[in-house]
């Protein structure tokens, strides 16, 4: 109930910011919501598996169409204000923010889809920098407003798509499907088993009694600025050379672990590293689906800690202050396991926490993280949610 009293304060204060900036009301408001992932890190751009939840935590897009083909964007959380034309979409010289929107808008109309303009503001509760996909929730959000106000039919997996097409192509972040396809297909109140190649999906009950608790280090990361791309170039590497052994690989999540150790010894010491979190990852994900669709929440824990310590030892993305906030929530009466969450170098931790100790939890975590580090981190429990949606 507080949740939801919470959404409807958050609509009706943008909707006031766009009457503000374009004294007339809004047409639509559009959802998109940012996500966490519970295991499978790193496997999206290898073709592999992932299980994350959209969470309640979004982007509120409102719009107007416009008779023109003149996008105006309203950032409500940055005060800031930019235009562009639909005929001459170039990057942002400054208000960089708006390469999203922009992004999104060519892709649309490389596509075939001849898109009119907009007003648009927009505002987030998505932490920026901390690993939960903002970015994405931005995309998704105007893909769908453009997608409602026109009417044209695409389905919501290609909807993620050109999303992720925005942001590899036109951004400059070589991210996987995961992100965008959560936020556009969440299902409620379940995590969803995401096969990133061929796009099957289903949702997965989680742990029963358990909540999922999201843990913000306040350390930010640039995704763009950091190892990320580099990671990706090590794991194509990692291809290339196993596929000397192994003909007609194309991506990590072809090659199992056992034939991994048989050919590990070929691979220079960094691209072996890589590969063995990305291969074991994939198989972590499909035992994990095996733990929680019989009910056994102590196996899925492990996996978790598993996950945690490859991302940290043969990943190395990982970094002092999620090692602190993983630890310091692993000590607590109640928790499951924790892992860090999303590309690393900062950003949040997840864990699951038996539901009758979550305020416990919080207040010692937070505590103990904050003496460690000096850093005043953010934790909330937080509920599974669906996909992007019209809420207004």
């Amino acid at each position: 109930m507080a949740e939801m009293m919470l959404f409807t304060q958050r609509v009706a204060a943008l909707k006031a910011e766009f009457e503000r900036a374009y004294h007339a009301s809004p047409e639509l408001i559009v959802r998109a919501p940012g996500r966490v992932n519970l295991i499978g890190e790193h496997t999206d751009y290898n073709e592999g598996y992932v299980l994350p939840i959209a969470i309640d935590r979004s982007v509120l897009v409102a719009a107007t169409e416009r008779a023109d083909r003149t996008v105006r964007l309203c950032a409500v959380d940055f005060a800031d204000r930019v235009s562009f034309s639909l005929d001459h979409i170039g990057r942002a010289q400054r208000a960089r923010w708006s390469d999203y929107q922009r992004g999104v808008a060519t892709v649309l109309e490389e596509r075939g889809f001849h898109l009119p303009g907009l007003d648009v503001a927009f505002s987030s509760d998505v932490p920026i920098g901390a690993g939960l996909s903002s970015s994405a929730a931005v995309e998704v959000s105007m893909a769908v407003t453009w997608q409602t106000i026109t009417g044209f039919e695409l389905p919501r997996a290609d909807l993620a798509l050109l999303c992720q097409r925005a942001e590899n192509t036109f951004v400059g972040v070589n991210c996987g499907i995961m992100d965008q396809f959560i936020s556009a297909l969440g299902v409620n109140g379940t995590a969803l088993f995401i096969d990133c190649r061929t796009l099957d999906h289903r949702p997965v009950s989680l742990p029963q009694g358990h909540a999922v608790v999201i843990m913000d280090t306040a350390k930010q990361r640039g995704l763009a600025d950091s190892a990320y791309n580099t990671r990706r170039a090590e794991c194509e590497e990692g291809v290339r050379l196993l596929g000397a052994h192994l003909p007609g690989i194309r991506a990590l999540r072809d090659v199992s672990v056992a034939d991994f150790e048989l050919y590990a010894g070929d691979l220079p010491q960094t691209i072996r590293k890589r590969c063995r979190h990305v291969i074991g990852e994939d198989q972590r994900v499909l035992d994990s689906l095996e733990a929680l669709s019989r009910g056994d929440a102590p196996a899925f824990g492990k996996l978790m800690d598993a996950s945690h310590r490859s991302l940290r030892d043969d990943y190395e993305v990982s970094c002092r202050e999620l090692d602190v906030m993983v630890e310091a929530a692993r000590r607590v009466p109640g928790v499951l396991d924790a892992r860090m969450t999303g590309a690393g170098f900062g950003g949040c931790a997840v864990a699951l926490v038996d539901a009758q100790h979550t305020g416990a939890f919080v207040q010692q975590v937070a505590a103990d993280y904050q003496q460690a580090t000096g850093l005043k981190p953010s934790l909330y429990v937080c509920s599974a949610e669906g996909g992007a949606s019209v809420v207004h």
